[in-house]
C-alpha cells in the first residue's frame, strides 16, 4: 500500500490537508495474486484433486467386486475340486479295506480238506469196485445268505442290467450257492463281493464272454474305479478259488436240486432264451 499527499489552497487562505489514498496492490500490478485468491485457487484444487479421487475410487469398486468375485468363485471351485478328490481317494480306500477284509476272512475260513463219500457201485466176485462220489457243499445258510444278497440294490441293478442272462441266468447263479458252500464262510460273512466273486468264476467255467463278465467289474467297482481295482478283484478270485480247493465245476443236476429247494423264487425264473 502507497501514501500519497497532497496539499490544496483555498480562496481564504491556505489551507492544508492531507488525503490518504489506499491502492491495493492489485489494482497496481493486475498480474499479481492476492492472498485470497490464491486460498480460493488452492480450496478449488484440493475440491478437485478430492472429487477425481473419489471418482476413481468410485470407478475401482466394480472392478475390486469382481476381482472379489472372481476370487470367492475360484475359491469355492478349488474346494469343491479337493472334495471331489477326497471323496475319490476314500472311496479307493474304503473298496481298497473291503477287499483286504474279504481276503483275510478267506484264508481264515479256508479248508483244506473236503469230506468225500465212497459208495459201492457194483461186484465183481470177491472185488469191490467203488465209485467216489462228492456230496454236495452248500448249506441252509449258504442259500440264506444267497437270497438275503439278492436283495442288495448293486446286485438288484446288475440283474436288471443283462437283459439277455449272459452272466445271470439261473444255473450260473445256483452255482454261486455251491461255491459258497464248498468256500465255508459263516453265511453271515458273505457280502456282494463274494457273490460277484463266485458269479465271476462261474462264468469263466460255462462261458465265453469276456466282455459280459467285465460289466461285473463296473457294477461292483463303479464306472469311474474299476480301472484302478480290477486287479485288486482279480487278486481275490485267486484267494476265493482256492478256497473251494480249486473245485469250480457243478453239474446241472446239483444246480436244478439247489434251484428245486425254492422253485417258486423270482431268481428261478431267469431261463436264458436266445443270445443275439
Amino acid at each position: 500500500m502507497s501514501l500519497f499527499t497532497c496539499t490544496a489552497m483555498g480562496d481564504s487562505g491556505a489551507e492544508n490537508s492531507l488525503v490518504s489514498i489506499d491502492t491495493s496492490s492489485g489494482e497496481n500490478d493486475p498480474w499479481k495474486e492476492t492472498p485470497e485468491s490464491n486460498l480460493c485457487l488452492a480450496k478449488k484444487a484440493s475440491q478437485n484433486s478430492s472429487l477425481a479421487s473419489t471418482s476413481a475410487s468410485l470407478a475401482a469398486i466394480p472392478e475390486q467386486r469382481t476381482m472379489r468375485k472372481r476370487a470367492q468363485k475360484k475359491g469355492k471351485q478349488t474346494k469343491l475340486g479337493d472334495k471331489a478328490t477326497a471323496n475319490q481317494e476314500s472311496c479307493l480306500l474304503a473298496s481298497k479295506a473291503a477287499f483286504s477284509e474279504a481276503v483275510s476272512e478267506l484264508q481264515f475260513w479256508r479248508r483244506r480238506g473236503q469230506k468225500k463219500i465212497w459208495t459201492v457201485d457194483h461186484m465183481e466176485g470177491i472185488k469191490l469196485r467203488i465209485n467216489k462220489k462228492r456230496r454236495p457243499s452248500y448249506r441252509l445258510e449258504d442259500q440264506e445268505a444267497f437270497y438275503r444278497l439278492l436283495e442288495d440294490p448293486v446286485i438288484q441293478s446288475f440283474l436288471e442290467a443283462d437283459i439277455f442272462l449272459k452272466v445271470s441266468d439261473k444255473y450260473l447263479l445256483s452255482m454261486v450257492v455251491e461255491y459258497f458252500g464248498r468256500v465255508g464262510l459263516p453265511g453271515h460273512l458273505y457280502n456282494r463281493i463274494h457273490f460277484f466273486l463266485a458269479l465271476y468264476i462261474a462264468s469263466d467255467m460255462e462261458e465265453d464272454n469276456p466282455t459280459s463278465k467285465r460289466s461285473i467289474f463296473q457294477f461292483l467297482l463303479g464306472k469311474e474305479h474299476w480301472p484302478d481295482l480290477y486287479k485288486e478283484f482279480l487278486k481275490l478270485k485267486v484267494e476265493f478259488f482256492h478256497a473251494m480247493d480249486h473245485r469250480a465245476w457243478v453239474n446241472a443236476e446239483l444246480c436244478e436240486e439247489i434251484q428245486a429247494q425254492n422253485p417258486n423264487h423270482w431268481v428261478w425264473s431267469r431261463v436264458r432264451q436266445c443270445t443275439p
